[in-house]
């Protein structure tokens, strides 16, 4: 007889849930640009489509009010692991073709309309599945595992290219990692298809609608859209990390550039051991001393020290970029502590957009804030690479820290209940 137990124990599935959530964001986003570095794409054309391939996460509140209405969050988490780990499969077979560029960029675009859809159940199920004081305990958990995936993705498993790279040949060598990717995945889609709970909550709008499919989708939007400091919020959404967006792009193919062209040289496994692992252990690290941070004394209080936080360590690009240094140690030091900044900053964003999507449709609610965030990173993402080759990685950088400007400047405007996120006294 099926376990359909309405509760479990959070640790037992809200890491392994995030965990499944960051590895298809890690492969589209941040390993394709890696693996398109290394088989020749030019860096224009790295931030251009890869940076396109953000749209489903910047449209998916088009369709999250559907993930509301018809099934529940859980088998529609279930469902999308077992076609993303399919589609990585694709993309494992078309690596070592002639047309790989398009046919990868093809798959990647199925993956990521997937993972946006995973997403939108993934967020969801974890507001329904715990209570406000869990959820905010486990910001930091559920980034931390968001994190360990990065780490999985553009660390081991760039590291695993890196030393299959000269034994079978580039493309030969991505190809493999796909297929272990793959395989990892499918293991994570069963894992979840037993493990998930089946919260009480956790059922179709609909059944409590009599008004019909389309009242119902729009009043999904009018209820947020409506808000008196509406303004304030997509401002903060869109330009919190306009900065970020820019540098992320080209963080991999700086590493990786030779050091004539303003590069730092490092190979691909130097790339995954400095960025993909020792610069997401300090994102992780910042991610979880934020989300304790803002259980002590609230997101209100916070918010400016990590708007600070976050956008100050941005200078190490600077000082790597002018000073080229060839020592390893001093290169990770570096990457991890503009990671770590940018991940105990980012805690503020991922807790103000839970704020704001309080109340009845809050799994709407927060896919339509992911997607706002989402194309404040893919629309500055798209010209980085371009602002890169005409200006050279010195001044790309120094331009990177002036795009921090607006994320001060929005921090500004939005009102935030002192008392969220703060953990409530034992009575």
């Amino acid at each position: 007889m099926a376990d359909r137990r309405t509760s479990r124990n959070p640790w037992a599935w809200v890491p392994s849930l995030y965990f499944a959530e960051g590895i298809p964001y890690v492969i589209v986003m941040t390993v394709s640009v890696i693996m398109y570095k290394k088989l020749g794409v030019s860096n224009t054309e790295i931030a251009l489509y890869t940076s396109w391939l953000y749209l489903p996460w910047a449209i998916k509140p088009l369709w999250s009010p559907f993930i509301d209405m018809f099934m529940t969050k859980r088998f529609w988490v279930v469902m999308t692991q077992f076609l993303t780990s399919v589609a990585l499969v694709g993309a494992a077979l078309v690596i070592p073709m002639s047309l790989f560029l398009v046919l990868t960029l093809g798959v990647f675009a199925v993956i990521a309309l997937n993972s946006a859809t995973h997403d939108i159940a993934a967020d969801g199920f974890y507001m329904l599945g715990l209570n406000e004081p869990q959820q905010a305990a486990f910001v930091g958990i559920r980034s931390t595992f968001y994190r360990i995936a990065m780490i999985a993705g553009q660390g081991a498993l760039v590291v695993l290219a890196g030393f299959l790279e000269p034994q079978v040949g580039i493309p030969h060598a991505w190809a493999i990692t796909f297929f272990v990717i793959a395989a990892m995945f499918a293991l994570l889609c069963l894992y979840h298809r037993f493990i998930l709970p089946y919260p009480a909550s956790d059922k179709s709008t609909l059944q409590d609608q009599s008004g019909g499919l389309l009242p119902e989708f729009f009043k999904t939007f009018v209820l947020f859209f409506k808000r008196k400091d509406i303004l304030a919020i997509l401002l903060f959404l869109f330009f919190y990390r306009f900065a970020e967006a820019q540098l992320v792009k080209l963080v991999s193919p700086f590493l990786l550039d030779p050091r004539e062209s303003g590069g730092l040289g490092l190979s691909t496994s130097e790339v995954g051991i400095v960025y993909g692992t020792v610069g997401i252990i300090a994102l992780t690290a910042g991610g979880l001393l934020g989300g304790y941070a803002i259980s002590r004394r609230g997101l209100g209080w916070w918010l400016w020290p990590m708007v600070i936080i976050m956008h100050t360590p941005d200078l190490m690009f600077v000082y790597l970029s002018q000073v080229q240094p060839d020592n390893l140690f001093f290169i990770n030091i570096a990457v991890a502590l503009e990671q770590f900044g940018y991940g105990f900053g980012f805690t503020a964003y991922a807790m103000y957009m839970i704020y704001i999507s309080q109340g009845e449709h809050k799994t709407a609610h927060f896919a339509i804030c992911t997607g706002i965030m989402a194309a404040g990173m893919m629309l500055p993402g798209m010209i980085s690479g371009k602002i890169q080759e005409l200006i050279g990685y010195p001044h790309f950088f120094l331009w990177v820290m002036v795009s921090t400007i607006p994320g001060f400047l929005v921090a500004a405007l939005v009102k935030i209940d002192p008392e969220f996120g703060k953990k409530k006294a034992e009575p």
